[in-house]
């Protein structure tokens, strides 16, 4: 499949698709960072985070997907090499063992910022190539990391 035959021309995607690619490996890492804080989290706010974190990290997993699958329509392939994820990634990998809780949420914070920022990008270019369907899945993606971004700041106690 390619992009024609999706009514998009391979000029207008192309934009489109190195921007997924690039979104993809931040994704990788922060999903890795996610399965981190999951694993290592200790004190108080165990229960808590431990959950969160697995939810976290399985809505990630299935982001992952739609991601790749999405550049696969729009007929090029997706990057799967972690060499590739840690070299393209602007969100970094940390040592999650020993993090303090809050430490590890102002962590996915960070990523979380980072990703809608890439996520705003993506609209724009997606707009410009009248790529609708990109549009709508990224769109619902920053929603969600908008929403949890709001819920772990309260729950951190930051405004």
């Amino acid at each position: 499949m390619d992009a024609k035959e999706i009514s998009l021309s391979e000029k207008q995607v192309k934009p489109v698709v190195d921007l997924l690619n690039d979104y993809l490996a931040n994704y990788h890492i922060h999903y890795q960072k996610l399965r981190g804080c999951h694993w290592n989290i200790k004190g108080q706010n165990f229960f808590t985070l431990h959950l969160k974190f697995e939810e976290l990290y399985t809505n990630a997993q299935l982001t992952i997907d739609e991601i790749a699958e999405r550049v696969l329509t729009l007929g090029k392939p997706p990057h799967s090499r972690f060499e590739d994820y840690i070299k393209e990634s602007g969100i970094k990998e940390i040592n999650t063992i020993g993090l303090q809780d809050l430490a590890m949420v102002d962590a996915i914070l960070e990523d979380m910022a980072h990703l809608i920022q890439l996520e705003r990008e993506l609209l724009d270019a997606t707009s410009a190539a009248g790529d609708d369907g990109t549009n709508d899945m990224v769109n619902r993606f920053m929603q969600f990391k908008e929403k949890t971004t709001w819920m772990l700041r309260s729950f951190a106690g930051k405004k």
